[in-house]
């Protein structure tokens, strides 16, 4: 076979490493901003399906399809996100002759919808959440709310990624909850239809994963914990789900399988629930006709390969497994790392990958290597880092060490938010819910002083190194004292802040580890030296400086004028989506002069004061950079 994988980054080489495993040419699709991508060289073939648009290239079925015809493809794995549960694709790719690796498109349309989900749930006997469903009307929506008694989730029915969800804690909030729910349905999905249900006070996010053939069968593969959730997105998950009473872990896990089964499921896919922390009860939520995100931890733990598994049902082999061949063995945890900045509102980050450490022991699914482009015009994973141990305690400890070790300059990134999240009690405790994050303050990063201390010291050491001992050094008794330079280094922030610093004393750098003596006590950090720079990681932070030439820094520039300190500007690199300014305008405080987006979220820039527009220096559909100007306002002199 060769297979064409309509997707990008880390999911797109991790299904060309089993398919080519497996004997499978493979072919890589990209736009125009990920031609340098890494998953563009692993496929043994690669071709441009369009521009940064989506509509234009990962979410276009004609450009896939004519990809998957110019380069001879057979068979089109689509990922997730993108295409992977577009029934009508589906449906194109099978007309084209061409093997489609993934469920039936019928399955995908009955399971697309939340409420023929929760009817065929119910048909299978699988408890759902009590709501309703039925009548559209808003008047009777608002009746049911009050039926089912507050509070209540409001929820579409089509979609998912936490769009178009609203929860309702009182009467008098229901229809305004209920219309903006609806707007944003409408706006995301193209449907505005409505789920109102019990909304749980404790809830957890429990799935299962299931396979199933083209001959009948089915088999689940055991639980996975996804309750820690930012914005109705997962942030860390495990397997198996740690601390369910063995009547819930039994049920749901039976109950999954059950409505695969009903439906004759025929490849990978995952049964979510919710799960009651105070009772132990459990809902049917929704379906995931896919591969997963969080897929390995249950490789983990079960040692199977999904992607093989998915392979070969699409292939239309039998299941070479029955249920009495699964065992669980160990437990394990997955980081999702986002190209985010926590301490600003997890707002997305751009830039290039320039220093990349990755520890030992440890499953690195990447999209990224040291120079890849971080654009904004995607999704903001870059890389799933995943552990396992023999116990869940054992590998919760090797996750917080890999962290520790992992060390992602050039950009910023949530892996020390993970650092912290990972010793935050609940978790350690595995008492946690999908309301953790909305109750807790998530601190800042660390004192960023002794970040900038090991970078000085870092690169005096390796700049010591590089002097020649000279015929001394032939000695093998002889010890040259490393050459430490009096002055002190001046590194440069990610702010724009200069720093004057000297070398820790005490300290010894081997390879990327650099032991210094801090406050009496021997510690070691993860560090990266490079041409110009050099980074480091501290708790799971990594910190990156450029190092500036004395002489370069110190002689007199030519610098322009900054502009008023009114103008709008670009907080990161971004795509404009909307301009509501005009030259001349009057503005108040707070009006929303232009809407950019950057991996697939929306962000409004609005007026710090009042004031008359001079300039709009950009237009829907402009790529910005960060720090650029956008709208310019009129100066009034004072006199």
């Amino acid at each position: 076979m060769r297979i064409l994988i309509a997707n990008r980054g880390e999911i797109a080489r991790r299904v060309i490493r089993t398919a080519r495993r497996l004997g499978h040419d493979t072919v890589a699709v990209f736009a125009d901003p990920d031609l340098d991508a890494p998953f563009v060289s692993d496929a043994d073939v690669a071709t441009r399906i369009g521009s940064a648009d989506l509509a234009d290239s990962y979410l276009s079925s004609s450009a896939i399809l004519a990809a998957a015809e110019r380069t001879g493809a057979t068979a089109i794995h689509p990922g997730y996100g993108f295409l992977s549960e577009n029934a009508e694709f589906a449906r194109s790719v099978i007309s084209a002759g061409l093997v489609w690796i993934g469920p039936r498109p019928e399955i995908i349309d009955q399971m697309g919808s939340k409420i023929n989900a929760r009817r065929l749930a119910t048909s299978a006997e699988v408890a759902v959440i009590p709501g309703f469903d039925s009548d559209q009307n808003p008047a009777r929506l608002a009746e049911a709310a009050a039926e089912i008694g507050f509070p209540v989730l409001v929820k579409a029915a089509a979609g998912g990624g936490g769009k178009g969800i609203r929860i309702v804690h009182e009467p008098k909030g229901f229809d305004a909850a209920l219309a903006e729910a609806m707007a944003e349905s409408s706006r995301s999905f193209g449907d505005d239809a409505m789920i109102v249900e019990r909304y749980v006070q404790r809830p957890r996010h429990v799935e299962v994963q299931i396979v199933g053939d083209q001959h009948g069968n089915v088999i689940e593969l055991g639980t996975r914990e996804c309750s820690v959730q930012r914005r109705y997105q997962k942030v860390l998950e495990e397997a198996p789900a740690p601390n369910l009473p063995i009547d819930t872990r039994t049920g749901i896990r039976t109950a999954a399988a059950d409505l695969a089964r009903s439906i004759a499921y025929d490849s990978v896919g995952t049964v979510e629930f919710v799960v009651d922390a105070e009772t132990g009860d459990y809902f049917f939520l929704e379906m995931n006709t896919r591969l997963q995100v969080e897929h390995p931890v249950t490789e983990f733990v079960t040692g199977l390969d999904l992607v093989e598994l998915q392979l070969r049902s699409a292939f239309g082999e039998e299941l070479a497994l029955t249920q009495a061949d699964i065992a669980l063995s160990g437990h394990a945890f997955e980081a999702r790392l986002n190209a985010e900045d926590p301490a600003d509102g997890f707002a997305p980050q751009t830039g290039t990958v320039s220093h990349l450490v990755v520890p030992a022991g440890v499953r690195w699914d990447s999209g990224i290597e040291i120079g890849s482009e971080i654009s904004p015009y995607y999704d903001p994973m870059i890389a799933k880092l995943v552990v396992t141990g023999v116990d869940r305690e054992s590998a919760r400890r090797r996750l917080a060490r890999a962290l520790d070790e992992l060390l992602i300059g050039g950009l910023v990134t949530n892996a020390g938010f993970h650092r912290w999240l990972i010793d935050a009690e609940p978790v350690a405790e595995a008492t946690v819910t999908t309301r953790f994050l909305d109750e807790v303050q998530i601190p800042d990063d660390p004192d960023a002083s002794l970040a900038v201390s090991l970078a000085a010291t870092a690169w005096t050491l390796a700049e010591a190194a590089l002097v020649d001992p000279g015929p001394w050094g032939a000695l093998s008794d002889f010890r040259v004292t490393p050459h430490r330079p009096d002055q002190p280094v001046l590194l440069e922030d990610r702010h724009g802040e200069v720093h004057e610093v000297s070398a820790l004393p005490d300290s010894n750098l081997i390879g990327h580890r650099l032991s210094s003596d801090i406050d009496g006590v021997r510690r070691t950090y993860v560090v990266d030296v490079g041409h110009e720079s050099v980074a480091v990681c501290v708790h799971g932070h990594t910190s990156t400086f450029r190092v500036l030439d004395r002489t370069e820094y110190w002689a007199p520039t030519g610098g322009g004028v900054a502009g008023p300190a009114g103008n709008i500007v670009a907080p990161f690199p971004a795509v404009v989506v909307e301009v509501s300014a005009s030259p001349g305008a009057e503005v108040a405080t707070g009006d929303v002069l232009v809407v950019i987006e950057a991996m697939k979220m929306l962000h409004s820039l609005t007026t710090p004061g009042p004031g008359t527009i001079d300039e709009v220096r950009v237009a829907p559909g402009d790529t910005v950079a960060s720090d650029q100007t956008l709208v310019t306002f009129l100066v009034v002199d004072e006199e």
